[in-house]
């Protein structure tokens, strides 16, 4: 029986996106498939995550395509990123608590490109005179993937209603993120 790459993947992103010390045995069975099996196509718990970083990489910037950054107000793109980000909070969640991915020269570029994309929009927020401007677009995109994963996290544990992920992170976001208007 052919086993599906991707499929395992998604399999072991859902494992360890609640349970983060999930072992390769653990994730083989989630899978559906023997250890030694996922020892083929990964020869060890680092593959397997330097190979679920990939994913995510990609899905990201396929959100970040879908959500058209560059159209209309920043905070109306902000609301479509969360939204076209919902279904990756988990996996997201789970890499960006990864050290390992982020230690040393071994950093995956994905990475960087995800960032300058989603910072370009909070700068370009704040050049339209929506977003405060003693906030930079680096924190604010730290603080985009701090309430994504921690909104997946609350979401999965059961904390907070699925149906509220979009409105508790844009709200709180743009909450803090929005510029005021003197009066």
């Amino acid at each position: 029986m052919a086993v599906d790459r991707e499929q395992v993947l998604r399999a072991a992103a859902g494992l360890l996106s609640r349970k983060s010390t999930a072992t390769m045995d653990e994730v083989a069975r989630a899978a559906g498939i023997g250890r030694a099996t996922l020892h083929r196509h990964f020869a060890g718990r680092e593959a397997l995550v330097r190979a679920l970083e990939e994913m995510g990489i990609q899905e990201l910037e396929a959100a970040i395509d879908a959500a058209a950054l560059d159209e209309g107000q920043a905070d109306d793109a902000v609301r479509r990123l969360v939204a076209e980000v919902e279904p990756l909070g988990p996996l997201l969640s789970f890499l960006v608590s990864e050290n390992q991915l982020f230690e040393g020269d071994q950093q995956n570029e994905g990475w960087a490109r995800l960032d300058a994309r989603v910072s370009r929009l909070f700068r370009h927020g704040q050049e339209q005179g929506v977003f405060r401007i003693d906030l930079t677009p680096a924190w604010l995109t730290e603080a985009f993937y701090g309430l994504v994963g921690a909104g997946a996290w609350a979401v999965q544990d059961g904390r907070v209603a699925a149906k509220e992920f979009q409105y508790m992170i844009v709200e709180l976001l743009l909450g803090g993120a929005r510029r005021s208007v003197e009066k």
